[in-house]
């Protein structure tokens, strides 16, 4: 049971994302799916006590704040700060960010990017 997987699946919001003239003065659509890795040994075994597991409420929230507040030129910037919010908690081993970009492309239903980071062991 060591090691929880957390997902958020599509979630979607809008941000300002792009450097051409028309992307700098219009938000657009964004869609988000985060996986975040923790141990979650004391979680589950300590008599269900919240302290001991990752809120997946306030890294989402953290989320929509970086997105929605955010002026972004490329797709790996934006991605980079999402990320970043995601392991900013010390038990977060991995955590994984993919963001689309719907109609980015003519004739594609989006573009999207990937980054992902792993706690490196001492």
């Amino acid at each position: 049971m060591s090691n929880a997987i957390i997902k958020v699946t599509n979630l979607r919001l809008r941000t300002f994302i792009g450097f051409n003239p028309e992307e700098r003065e219009k938000k657009q659509d964004v869609v988000i799916n985060l996986e975040i890795h923790y141990p979650a040994d004391t979680a589950c075994l300590d008599h269900d006590n919240v302290t001991h597991a990752l809120n997946y409420k306030t890294v989402t929230k953290a989320v929509i704040s970086v997105v929605e507040e955010g002026h972004f030129l490329l797709l790996e910037k934006l991605v980079a700060d999402i990320l970043s919010e995601c392991h900013r908690h010390e038990d977060v081993t991995y955590a994984k960010v993919t963001v689309d970009k719907p109609h980015a492309l003519r004739f594609a239903d989006s573009v999207s990017l990937t980054l992902d980071w792993h706690r490196n062991k001492l």
